[in-house]
Parts: structure tokens; C-alpha cells; sequence
């Protein structure tokens, strides 16, 4: 592969990904992220607070629910999300009847997929 001729800069890292849920889903989502996949909830800075949603840690980043008006899921795009004990995870999600849809054509990684309330496609995997 070439390498590229940008040599005053250099791309260190993802903050966070945003994921967008309709509007008055802010329970959901701390029901969803918080209750049942056990993420942080972290406080949004004040001026950003009037736009809704919630705010997650998500390892060394950040997943924010963001409310949008004309709200759509992302069913294609995804984050994807390491996890420890990947089993114990999913028996938790069969537990509270999240549809579970298993792939195993990532060689070295067990993953699957699943769906948040609001539809967003959410990818979570462990290396093997």
C-alpha cells in the first residue's frame, strides 16, 4: 500500500461514535446501554445539554446517543464493540430477548450482531 504525503499531521485515534435515537429516547437508551450492557453513563457538558441524549464510556472512547428529529437506525454502519466473555454477554441478551445474529466469517474473532431500541445496528466481538 502507498503511504500518503501528509507528514505534518497524523490521525491519532477515535474520541467517540454517535449513534442517533428519536426524540424522548433518552431512557431507553440509559435502559439499554447502562442497565443491561453495564456502560457508564458520563455527564454531557452543560452547552450540549439542551440537544438531548446520553452520553456512554465505551472502553477508552465514548458512545453518544444523540436525539435526532427525522430520526432513521443505522442498520449497515456500526460500531464495534470488544468485549471480555463474549458468551456471558450474549446468554444476557437471549436473557432479555434481544434477537442475536451470530457471524463467524472475521478469522481469530468471535462476534455478532445485534440491534439497539431505536434499530442501530451495534457489532460486539472478542479475539480468540
Amino acid at each position: 500500500m502507498k503511504s500518503n504525503d501528509n507528514s505534518s499531521f497524523k490521525i491519532k485515534g477515535l474520541d467517540h461514535i454517535q449513534l442517533a435515537a428519536p426524540l424522548d429516547s433518552e431512557q431507553k437508551a440509559r435502559n439499554f446501554f447502562y442497565h443491561l450492557l453495564g456502560m457508564e453513563e458520563i455527564e454531557k457538558p452543560e452547552l450540549l445539554k439542551q440537544n438531548g441524549g446520553v452520553w456512554f464510556q465505551c472502553g477508552n472512547q465514548e458512545l453518544h446517543i444523540g436525539i435526532e428529529q427525522n430520526f432513521m437506525p443505522a442498520r449497515k454502519a456500526h460500531p464495534a464493540i470488544y468485549v471480555t466473555n463474549i458468551n456471558q454477554l450474549k446468554e444476557r441478551l437471549n436473557h432479555h430477548s434481544i434477537d442475536i445474529i451470530t457471524d463467524d466469517r472475521l478469522p481469530g474473532y468471535q462476534r455478532f450482531y445485534v440491534n439497539d431500541p431505536f434499530g442501530n445496528r451495534l457489532e460486539f466481538l472478542e479475539l480468540i
